[in-house]
């Protein structure tokens, strides 16, 4: 895919407020770019919204799923005209909270701060900038932070974690629709992912997927040592709490590779990915095959050095790197048993040299 038009998808849906059970701007601009690209999406019961791209007939399904949502503040109740008591969902330090950091209010984008702790959850008074407008009633709050920018070949935003998946999983369905590739794709776009992945256990416990399907999650994963910004799309074999499904991860793994080998500028890694539990293991534990790929993350959920809040990171390559092998992974579904089957291949014939070998030797 064309880097520049990853960098248009992201950037028209970073720029949507969003927060755990608010994701509406960023669920209808998907809904917009599915319209402009004629791909066939629906919501389900729950709001989270699924679209599919069905060109190749009966073939097995693979699932690519990310979630709406980023961590942000939901407005409980108001306390006058210009302020109101807001909860925070989502996993930051509670020592990242201090009084005068600024918010903005959503709808209306009204800029706010945050004021004094109420009680010992995380719950605040926010109150309204002097002069600032309030001409609807707040419902949630992000942090003021830039929406999006691309600097130093790097995607800056309050919601990197976990929009750029969601822009992901369009730009491979896009790319895969204009290259009239025959495939059998589903995307998952959930919601309430950082308050316990409520949308993506809505769909497995719903069975709304294909029994066989091959589930990959796609995810902004905290930067560790040994997946770094920068050096690729990352194979993520497990997150803090589940290892994925092997056979899955072999399956990326051959096809990585060859991209490797093959086309210049493609990178990838391969990585357990500890920072923090993704909706790969809801699926997993619903019984479905699943695997999981992610980006570097920087600043995550704009966790910053000395405690500051700002915008979260991610290299637009390694997000390029990841349409890039999702697409061709679609592609090559039906080659998944050969694929899969090249190591236990390649071991059997080791495993004949070794006996001689061994034999050989056995009584020197």
């Amino acid at each position: 895919m064309d880097i520049r038009a990853i960098r248009t998808l992201a950037g028209r849906l970073l720029r949507q407020p969003t927060a755990p059970y608010h994701e509406h701007a960023v669920r209808s601009e998907v809904e917009r770019i599915c319209g402009e690209h004629g791909l066939e999406s629906r919501r389900d019961q729950f709001g989270n919204v699924l679209v599919r791209l069905q060109t190749g007939g009966q073939r097995r399904a693979m699932v690519l799923a990310a979630h709406m949502d980023h961590p942000g503040f939901e407005v409980m109740r108001g306390i006058s005209a210009k302020s109101w008591l807001v909860r925070f969902r989502g996993g930051v330090p509670d020592d990242h909270f201090r009084p005068g950091l600024r918010i903005r209010l959503m709808p209306g984008n009204v800029p706010a701060r945050l004021g004094r702790r109420v009680g010992t959850e995380r719950t605040f008074v926010a109150s309204a900038a002097a002069g600032a407008k309030v001409e609807a009633a707040p419902e949630f709050a992000m942090w003021d932070l830039e929406p999006f920018a691309v600097r130093s070949g790097r995607i800056y935003s309050r919601a990197c974690d976990d929009v750029v998946g969601v822009a992901c999983i369009l730009a491979t369905l896009v790319e895969l629709k204009k290259r009239r590739s025959r495939v059998n794709v589903i995307g998952v776009i959930s919601r309430a992912e950082e308050v316990g992945f409520h949308g993506a256990l809505a769909v497995a416990a719903r069975r709304s997927l294909p029994s066989n399907a091959l589930v990959v999650s796609l995810e902004t994963s905290r930067e560790l040592p040994g997946a770094r910004i920068g050096e690729g799309v990352i194979l993520r074999v497990g997150d803090r709490t589940s290892v994925f499904d092997s056979d899955g991860m072999r399956y990326l793994g051959e096809i990585a590779g060859e991209l490797k080998e093959k086309r210049a500028g493609f990178e990838y890694q391969r990585a357990l990915m500890s920072g923090g539990t993704c909706e790969a293991t809801a699926y997993q534990e619903y019984g479905y095959q699943t695997t999981a790929v992610c980006v570097a993350l920087g600043n995550y959920h704009n966790c910053a050095p000395r405690k500051k809040i700002a915008e979260e990171y991610v290299s637009l390559s390694d997000t390029l790197n990841m349409v890039d092998l999702l697409v061709a992974a679609a592609r090559r579904m039906e080659e998944f048993p050969k694929l899969v089957g090249k190591l236990p291949m390649r071991l059997r014939a080791m495993g004949r040299e070794a006996q001689e070998a061994l034999a050989a030797t056995a009584l020197g």
